[in-house]
């Protein structure tokens, strides 16, 4: 089985960052992506695709990118489901990034570059609703 997805897009909002209740940080942003052809209209549509990172890769994102900077996001699709305060059923469609590379700089002048994490194992972090 591979669950794989590579996408390159920019950050619609700065990315925030959070800690689980174990202490682990745990950072949340939407990535938009240009589709590559042209809807009827001529016009090419943008999806926009929520990500997460987590435990050192989430710090590294949170102090390195802001709205607008250009990224490529490597990661598997998690789709999951979660219960509302009000008893409503919730289904989301994230990306859990494993390798964030920056693709622009920084108007401060970082340059670009990779930030990877590392898998995670317990399962507790990932009942995160955002």
């Amino acid at each position: 089985m591979l669950n794989r997805i590579i996408l390159i897009g920019r950050l619609t909002r700065d990315p925030e960052l959070r800690y689980v209740p174990s202490g682990h940080p745990v950072a949340s942003f939407t990535l938009a992506v240009d589709r590559a052809f042209a809807n009827q209209q001529g016009e090419r549509e943008t999806d926009f695709i929520d990500i997460v990172v987590w435990r050192k890769l989430a710090e590294q994102v949170s102090q390195h990118l802001s709205k607008g900077r250009l990224v490529a996001v490597e990661g598997r699709l998690q789709i999951r489901s979660y219960e509302t305060q009000d008893g409503q059923k919730r289904r989301v469609a994230e990306v859990v990034a494993t390798a964030v590379r920056f693709l622009d700089r920084k108007a401060t002048g970082v340059p670009a570059g990779v930030a990877q994490g590392e898998e995670f194992a317990e399962e507790g972090e990932q009942d995160v609703p955002f």
